[in-house]
């Protein structure tokens, strides 16, 4: 008997634009346009966001009204009823619960594991709180653990240990350094192709 099927996704670069550098475009502060795509060490990339903010002054309340005024990636709200329309979805990702509500409702509130900023008096980011260390690959491991067959995909160096211990793991438009390091998955460049990959397993 086959198990029962869940898509797990990343969330910046496959349904959203990538948080952080619409900020950073926003501010005019291109050092802010680092991301997982170009930083594997994920505690240095937020140290150095972190460091970044507070040099400049730039608050919670600065970042949340940049996200209020994203849209979802073209095509991406059609993938996602596609997709739940056929199995179920969570989305697993290293952003924070503090960013993620708006885009949430556009693509009506999906499951979502992520981690927690943490704010001082002053609205300024100081630190954050990782629900767990490497937390992509271990929900996927916990939901193996009760018997699910997992579907991954995701865009950045930060999605790789997630697609390793999925049942099938897919690349969705990663960057040439991604593609490059681990050649072994197949990359989606949209929507169709991703679901041609992920139909067959459904």
């Amino acid at each position: 008997m086959k198990h029962p099927t869940i898509v797990a996704l990343d969330l910046e670069g496959v349904f959203t634009p990538e948080i952080w550098i619409e900020f950073a475009n926003k501010v005019g502060i291109p050092e802010l346009r680092r991301t997982t795509r170009d930083e594997p060490d994920y505690d240095k990339l937020m140290r150095f966001r972190i460091a970044l903010l507070q040099e400049h002054g730039l608050t919670l309340a600065d970042i949340q009204a940049v996200i209020a005024q994203l849209d979802l990636l073209p095509g991406a709200s059609e993938f996602m009823t596609w997709v739940r329309a056929r199995t179920q979805v969570i989305i697993l990702s290293d952003t924070f619960y503090q960013f993620v509500q708006p885009l949430m409702a556009k693509l009506d509130y999906p499951t979502i594991f992520c981690h927690s900023l943490v704010v001082d008096e002053n609205n300024m980011i100081v630190d954050y709180h990782l629900r767990m260390p490497d937390s992509k690959r271990a929900a996927v491991n916990a939901l193996k653990a009760v018997n699910f067959y997992i579907i991954a995909s995701g865009d950045s160096y930060n999605d790789i240990t997630m697609l390793k211990e999925a049942d099938h793991g897919f690349l969705f438009r990663p960057p040439v350094n991604v593609t490059a390091d681990f050649p072994q998955f197949q990359v989606a460049e949209d929507y169709e192709t991703l679901k041609n990959y992920i139909a067959p397993w459904l």
